[in-house]
């Protein structure tokens, strides 16, 4: 069986933040083919599809579509604000190699 993806407090505390004062949306995190590696991730503010898999905490959504999932096993979506920008990565044991943005992996 695969572990599923985890999701950092930091990055709940973050999407907390955006959500602030507006509609609460779970942030879905999503793989598609393309981008430089092969497959690239998917991260928007959206809503959850009755088949997806939900990680909640203090009231914050992030949901994972059942096709996307197997690419996402034992992965960690985090949150990091760098001097090349802030944003919501992904650390994924699955990917053999990644490009320099972060967004996109092979298998």
């Amino acid at each position: 069986m695969n572990l599923p993806p985890k999701v950092t407090e930091r990055a709940f505390a973050r999407l907390a933040e955006i959500n602030d004062g507006t509609e609460i949306r779970p942030l879905r995190v999503a793989v598609a083919g393309g981008g430089c590696s092969g497959f690239q991730y998917d991260i928007r503010l959206d809503q959850a599809a009755d088949d997806d898999l939900v990680l909640e905490q203090g009231g914050q959504r992030v949901v994972v579509d059942p096709v996307s999932l197997p690419y996402l096993a034992g992965a960690t979506i985090d949150f990091t604000d760098e001097l090349i920008g802030a944003r919501f990565v992904i650390e994924n044991p699955n990917a053999s190699s990644s490009c320099g943005c972060g967004t996109s992996f092979s298998m």
